[in-house]
């Protein structure tokens, strides 16, 4: 299968401390991948380093071929990117941020429909500072996907959102990889990771420790996806004294 995203061997590090720490993996064309975590593993240094925003300390990084840093101007044009929080002025209106990402396409998608599918005509004129956390995952979903990324990074795009936007939002993600769009997200919640991902990787201290798909790591479902991530994820147990 046709890699889209292709790291080999990262290291990034704040100071002394690697905040990844030698990642080698792979994401499929056309796929969902989930990149899993506990807080701290890696996951969102990463993906910013996928985007282009973290520069290797060592290792290397593809994304469609590209180097982020090197092949920069090249490359943001084809990735969609939607950060945990922020990524639009405190003072902007809902439309007029997505009207303006708009412009910086080419063939962006019709805004109208954009707004229909994620509910954002009712707080259009709103401005950004004022929006709920769910309005706000909404827009940024919608800026992340307005310029037609053939890859997408979504980072806990369904976090404040109501159980009927959630799904709102999963069918959406479905959507996008039926249209030939790679997804990588990173999320918190397994049932979404479970419902959503042809792939999942789980990081740990910067590491990747498994790998496969949900009915691999779930064991053709005789386990949750949950279970199998607390098992691998869990602080090693102190010795009694």
């Amino acid at each position: 299968m046709p890699v889209a995203v292709e790291i080999d061997n990262l290291v990034v590090r704040y100071g002394e401390k690697a905040a990844v720490d030698g990642l080698t993996l792979t994401v499929a064309v056309g796929a969902v991948t989930s990149v899993l975590g506990p807080n701290g593993a890696g996951k969102t240094t990463t993906v910013e380093t996928c985007e282009g925003f973290r520069r290797p300390d060592s290792g290397s990084v593809r994304v469609l071929g590209l180097d982020p840093i090197a092949d920069h101007d090249e490359l943001m044009p084809r990735i969609g990117v939607m950060l945990q929080e922020g990524g639009a002025w405190s003072g902007v209106r809902a439309l007029e941020m997505l009207r303006y990402v708009a412009s910086l396409h080419s063939h962006p998608l019709e805004i109208s429909t954009l707004v229909d599918r994620l509910d954002l005509g009712t707080c259009g004129k709103t401005p950004y500072r004022r929006l709920s956390g769910g309005q706000k995952q909404r827009l940024s979903l919608a800026l992340a996907i307005v310029g037609r990324p053939e890859i997408a990074f979504l980072d806990e795009p369904t976090t404040g959102l109501d159980p009927h936007g959630r799904r709102e939002i999963w069918q959406l993600i479905r959507d996008l990889r039926d249209d030939g769009v790679t997804v990588v997200l990173t999320t918190h919640a397994m049932d979404e990771a479970e419902q959503l991902s042809d792939q999942v990787h789980v990081m740990a201290a910067g590491k990747l420790i498994a790998s496969g798909t949900p009915d691999t790591l779930t064991e053709h479902g005789t386990k949750s996806l949950e279970d199998v991530y607390l098992a691998l994820t869990a602080p090693p147990a102190r010795e009694k004294r």
